[in-house]
């Protein structure tokens, strides 16, 4: 369904209210019996089913179909709420991208991926790519619908601070704003970017990874132990992205411990 359906508001009428008071809950694993070698915990009801194998590059498929493929089954993905400010320092961008993770925590290390190339760079990329600096913002649930606000298509210049109303806070290390809003935020220094070339129209550069060093964490007080090092999701309550237009929340959890050979 699209953002811009007419009769979005009608659907969004007929869904249940949100929990705001929903509690982050810890249940059992699915098979607390489980042991080594037992496999999956359906009783081999996964087994029963078929695959479809998909070549990415057939001829006649569209790169939007592994687009919406990729997006809907490598889920949840985390959402980078990237604050930049321009060369010249006149403006400012906020947006999201749920082409984003951790990779590294020495250093602290994250990648962003941007639809595009460097040469035709827009906002966010063309930004971080001049100036190295940015700050990474986490969403969570009490300023979805403002994030979500900071993704519209807006023209080069104009602020989407403004269009989320959200609020800007200073940092120590990089020039642009941290969210006030974010109950984590990094700020974070470009490392390096690599182009990538579209195999379905070969020659064009279709997509750009940058790698991004955090220099500086901020959590809100009420978020993080003592020690400085934990961060409590039942404060956090992150938002994450699923496919299409849905966003997912994290009110359910359960622990495994890692086995030991």
């Amino acid at each position: 369904m699209s953002r811009n359906n007419a009769d979005f508001d009608q659907v969004q009428a007929s869904r249940p209210e949100f929990r705001r008071d929903a509690e982050v809950t810890v249940t059992q694993s699915p098979n607390r019996e489980w042991k080594t070698g037992d496999g999956a915990n359906d009783g081999g009801e996964s087994l029963k089913k078929d695959h479809v194998e998909i070549d990415p590059y057939a001829e006649g498929r569209p790169s939007m179909y592994n687009y919406k493929l990729l997006i809907s089954g490598m889920v949840p993905r985390p959402i980078a709420l990237i604050s930049t400010k321009s060369l010249d320092e006149k403006t400012t961008n906020l947006a999201p991208f749920s082409y984003a993770q951790l990779v590294n925590h020495d250093p602290p290390t994250f990648v962003v991926g941007f639809v595009g190339s460097l040469e035709k760079a827009k906002d966010t990329l063309k930004n971080l790519h001049e100036t190295k600096e940015c700050v990474i913002n986490i969403i969570s649930e009490h300023f979805v619908e403002a994030a979500n606000a900071t993704s519209v298509n807006a023209p080069y210049g104009h602020s989407e601070w403004e269009t989320s109303g959200l609020t800007q806070a200073p940092t120590s290390v990089v020039k642009p704003a941290r969210v006030k809003e974010s109950i984590l935020a990094i700020e974070g220094k470009l490392m390096e970017t690599r182009e990538f070339e579209s195999r379905s129209t070969p020659g064009k550069k279709s997509s750009v990874l940058a790698i991004i060093e955090g220099v500086r964490f901020w959590v809100r007080e009420d978020a993080i132990d003592k020690e400085q090092s934990v961060i409590d999701l039942k404060v956090l309550k992150p938002i994450s992205r699923l496919g299409g237009i849905s966003y997912g929340r994290t009110t359910e959890a359960m622990e495994l411990l890692r086995p030991e050979f």
